[in-house]
């Protein structure tokens, strides 16, 4: 949004690796640096420690003065979203004991009422064994997870959705964003991200993030070519030949698709099969029930509202 200020606060990456990714992403996606100027702060741990709290003796204790010291920066700076990457490094406290845990994550949100900002603390998970993880899975005590106000994890796209679409030999990770704990907005749809490489020069290359939609079934394709599978398809079933909705069929209504729209009726499948959820859903086409040659109701796929060019 236009106005606001962002600070990074990197605990483990030395300053020219932050540089070159800024640099990387505003040439991406063609940011000008007055855009920025004043607007855009970064900071590391290799130049700037931070320690918000220590474990002294069992107990833990905020360290007062650097929690001081980052809100007299962040009203400095007039900073709208300050991101801490990650957590674990901005703390010396067990990350499984639940009280430390929520003693910190609870200072942190009382610095966020303070300098009426928003505040993130970058996170990881544990193992999941190849399972999408939930915030749930979080590493350590709950209690981070417990005190935000929301939440939101990455899971890179398995292999089965890459295939789903198209995407199985395309270079560069995907990965979605789920914000699965929202106290006081509501969830929303995944949101997808596609890591791409953008050159600097002199051969060096920076992983650089956009947006990336899920591709439309029907990209490419026109009603005419919808039409066309209509005519078929109502063809056949004035001859008595009504095509079938269950793919595991030799009479699948996939295989008209497959041949008027010049897709492969065996590799295409998971398209076609998008294709025709979506025709149904919107009344081009209709399930239906046809007695078979042994009087046994079968689904097959008919003609709903006719397409026009």
């Amino acid at each position: 949004n236009a106005g606001l200020k962002a600070w990074v606060y990197n605990l483990e990456d030395p300053s020219d690796e932050m540089d070159r990714r800024v640099i990387a992403a505003m040439m991406h996606h063609g940011i000008r640096p007055d855009e920025v100027e004043g607007r855009l702060f970064l900071d590391t741990g290799r130049e700037r420690p931070l320690c918000t709290a220590v474990d002294v003796g069992g107990q833990t204790v905020i360290v007062k003065p650097e929690m001081d010291a980052l809100e007299a920066a962040i009203k400095e700076r007039g900073i709208d979203v300050l991101i801490v990457d990650p957590f674990v490094s901005s703390h010396r406290v067990s990350e499984n004991a639940s009280g430390a845990i929520d003693l910190v994550a609870k200072e942190w949100a009382r610095l966020a009422d303070r300098c009426n900002c928003a505040i993130e603390l970058v996170h990881h998970t544990r193992k999941t064994g190849g399972q999408e993880a939930t915030t749930e899975d979080g590493r350590g005590s709950s209690a981070l997870l417990g005190a935000a106000r929301s939440g939101r994890v990455l899971n890179k796209m398995s292999e089965e959705l890459r295939e789903q679409a198209g995407m199985k030999d395309e270079p560069g990770t995907i990965f979605g964003i789920d914000r699965d704990k929202a106290n006081l907005a509501p969830s929303g749809a995944r949101k997808w991200i596609k890591m791409v490489s953008k050159a600097l020069g002199q051969g060096d290359e920076v992983g650089v993030p956009e947006v990336w939609e899920w591709p439309d079934a029907l990209d490419g394709f026109t009603s005419k070519d919808l039409l066309a599978v209509q005519n078929e398809i109502e063809r056949r079933c004035i001859a008595g030949r009504h095509p079938r909705f269950s793919d595991q069929t030799d009479d699948w209504v996939g295989h008209i698709v497959a041949e008027f729209m010049s897709l492969d009726a065996l590799d295409d499948a998971r398209r076609i099969r998008k294709m025709l959820a979506d025709w149904i859903r919107s009344g081009a086409l209709v399930k239906g029930k046809m007695e078979d040659e042994h009087r046994k109701l079968r689904p097959v796929v008919l003609v709903g509202e006719w397409a026009t060019e």
